[in-house]
């Protein structure tokens, strides 16, 4: 890497850890272009050359994070010795990333309303920040086509789950609502087992 490509990721990367730590702070409404760009080291000008605005900073963080936790559970998976097919590495990955959300509720809070199929459609279409984040589209369909069994509808699967898991992963976690996580798991599993056998021909 050059030295202006590597000037260029080290401002990216400035951008990206002050956005993420102002938004956290004090909410993405309180947060200007110029207080990111202030905090980052770098002129408000160069805020313009990686992204259009604060949210499309906001989005692409989410996006990034989401990628991260997928790399992640998915080397944990591979790393794993736990039975493989479908339904396991599902569980499996669906787990690593409550237990990372549940050791980081700042992540989950700043990620909440945006966990949802929203962030995990763009994860799984583009790559959210540069060639070094995780193509979620990539690892999923690689575990698609592990999978011994023909799954129809697989996107649509996808859907579902993740829907279910955002819709309560947030209540449990930060709440313990209407049980804590250790307790919904079982049943959230349960639940995700069935709506892969259903997909399964």
């Amino acid at each position: 890497m050059g030295k202006w490509d590597s000037n260029k990721k080290q401002k990216l990367e400035a951008l990206l850890n002050t956005g993420f730590e102002l938004f956290q702070s004090q909410g993405i409404n309180k947060t200007s272009i110029a207080d990111i760009a202030e905090k980052a080291g770098v002129a408000k000008g160069t805020f313009y050359l990686y992204f259009k605005d604060k949210y499309d900073l906001r989005n692409r963080l989410i996006a990034h994070k989401s990628s991260q936790l997928f790399e992640a559970a998915y080397n944990a998976l591979e790393n794993s010795d736990i039975d493989r097919n479908l339904e396991n590495d599902l569980i499996f990955i669906v787990g690593y990333i409550l237990d990372e959300l549940n050791s980081n509720k700042p992540l989950l809070t700043f990620m909440y309303k945006d966990l949802s199929w929203g962030v995990f459609k763009k994860a799984l279409s583009e790559t959210t920040i540069d060639n070094e984040d995780v193509s979620f589209k990539d690892i999923y369909e690689l575990m698609v086509k592990k999978a011994k069994a023909q799954i129809h509808d697989p996107e649509i699967m996808l859907f579902l789950i993740i829907e279910l898991v955002g819709a309560t992963a947030y209540s449990s976690i930060i709440y313990s609502d209407p049980v804590n996580l250790d307790e919904l798991k079982p049943h959230l599993y349960d639940t995700i087992r069935s709506i892969v056998r259903s997909y399964v021909e």
